[in-house]
């Protein structure tokens, strides 16, 4: 950071709905009931995101379906939603898989993804009806197998993206031949619904570029007498988590002087935390675009071909979903800055799985008072800004939730709140642990209907 120059920050975008239920004292009476963290959960903003992907689909014309998915986010609300409204649902285990038929989502609306897959997974899939994406010629032999036995297979398989050489998942060019030639001679076996692609990172080009490969795979496997009525783009829906502005000149002030202990976070390793293009709009673009820079927009080609396309966005659906709730324990005074000490760990936001931070600035919430846009009111004094890292309650040097000097508004307290915003898409829970025998964050779901705003844990507990 330049010397005079005001520390980066990274304010989240404004959130009026979140705002009303944090000034309304329920966070602090969650935080003693629970004696630790835990999240906020609002399915209503889940059920909003959805409904702009159908939108999306809908008004280009395209017959698609969208599948949430589950590993974003483990809590059983947002499948109870899923069944509610018509969205379906991508799983990887067996128990996402049991989590969602057991909260009503048909198994027609379920497709089961991940590299070979076990037995049991595969066994019950196809018992129920789900969309099996084949990733190798093994699988494909097993997944015939299993249907000779029981029911037929509906399945899609999975393209290798040419520009992935060295990925572990899919079918490269010579094993899609060969896999076709299988489905053909065990038509009545297996249902070949068409093909599927996951792609790293959050470009649209890429999307609708591979999208119409798999338009054009589609109409080669029809004249072999297969079905191929869809494909499947995956996700990789960006979330647009703060302005443009801001993102920008975070970006350029922050540096190793902006974190605990000098630690160095290099750009590239940061989460695009402003997207242009996010969330069903990236949907759209990627409707829009013509494949390979040739020819009618995807949208065209989807129709003009009769192919469904399926989606399967996590992050993109809990947009603004949720939020995760610390309680100071501590404050320890270091030259120029101080270090928090929280009633949990990094290991509930899991940014640091990938070797980054979580950015947004998380939101002080003072013991007693009521926040006004982040900064303290009450009878506290507003004091002087200072800055902080925030790190976990454990005895790992390395158990930092925050490592850079978050500037605050006042000097946080024991007894005060941190609210770190919009954590729902895979911050909450994909690195937990009950290390140190400290319970996993309880998760909470928020009804704000008809202006009151009522809470029940969620159904999934926490374990």
């Amino acid at each position: 950071m330049t010397p005079g120059a005001p520390p980066p920050s990274l304010p989240a975008h404004p959130d009026p709905r979140l705002d009303a239920v944090l000034r309304g004292g329920l966070p602090h009476r969650l935080a003693h009931a629970f004696g630790g963290p835990f999240h906020l959960l609002l399915p209503d903003r889940f059920d909003a995101n959805a409904a702009a992907f159908h939108t999306a689909l809908a008004d280009s014309g395209v017959e698609g379906r969208v599948h949430y998915a589950k590993k974003a986010n483990k809590a059983a609300v947002w499948i109870e939603r899923c069944a509610i409204n018509g969205t379906g649902v991508d799983v990887a285990s067996l128990g996402e898989l049991r989590e969602a038929l057991g909260h009503g989502v048909r198994g027609e609306d379920i497709v089961v993804t991940g590299p070979a897959k076990a037995d049991d997974l595969l066994r019950t899939a196809v018992l129920h009806g789900c969309l099996l994406t084949v990733d190798a010629l093994d699988e494909l032999d097993r997944v015939t197998a299993l249907a000779a036995a029981t029911r037929p297979a509906r399945l899609l398989l999975r393209r290798r993206p040419p520009a992935a050489r060295y990925s572990r998942f899919g079918l490269d060019d010579t094993e899609l031949a060969f896999a076709l030639r299988t489905c053909a001679a065990a038509a009545g076996t297996v249902r070949t619904e068409g093909f599927s692609f996951h792609l790293t990172g959050y470009a649209t080009r890429p999307r609708a570029d591979l999208a119409g490969e798999l338009v054009d795979l589609c109409l080669t496997a029809r004249t072999m007498g297969l079905p191929a009525d869809r494909i499947g783009i995956g996700g990789g829906f960006a979330v647009d988590y703060a302005a443009a502005a801001d993102w920008e000149r975070f970006l350029a002030r922050q540096g190793p002087d902006d974190y605990h202990a000098g630690k160095s976070f290099p750009a590239a390793a940061f989460y695009p935390y402003h997207s242009p293009v996010a969330g069903a709009d990236a949907l759209r673009e990627i409707l829009a675009t013509r494949p390979g820079g040739r020819g009618a927009p995807l949208a065209d080609r989807l129709r003009a071909a009769g192919i469904t396309l399926l989606t399967e966005p996590g992050r993109a659906l809990l947009d603004r979903a949720g939020c995760t709730v610390f309680r100071v324990q501590g404050v320890k005074d270091r030259s120029g800055y101080a270090i928090l000490t929280v009633d949990g760990t990094s290991l509930s936001l899991s940014e640091q799985w990938f070797g980054s931070e979580y950015l947004p600035d998380p939101v002080l919430l003072p013991a007693g008072d009521r926040p006004v846009g982040g900064r303290p009111a009450g009878d506290r004094p507003a004091g002087r800004p200072v800055r902080a890292c925030v790190g976990g309650a454990t005895c790992l040097e390395t158990d930092l939730l925050t490592w850079r000097k978050v500037a605050f508004p006042a000097r946080p307290e024991p007894g005060d709140l941190l609210v770190y915003p919009n954590t729902a898409g895979y911050q909450m829970d994909s690195n937990e642990s009950p290390f140190h025998d400290l319970p996993l964050p309880p998760k909470v779901v928020v009804d704000t209907a008809d202006g009151r705003v009522r809470w029940r844990l969620d159904r999934r507990p926490a374990r």
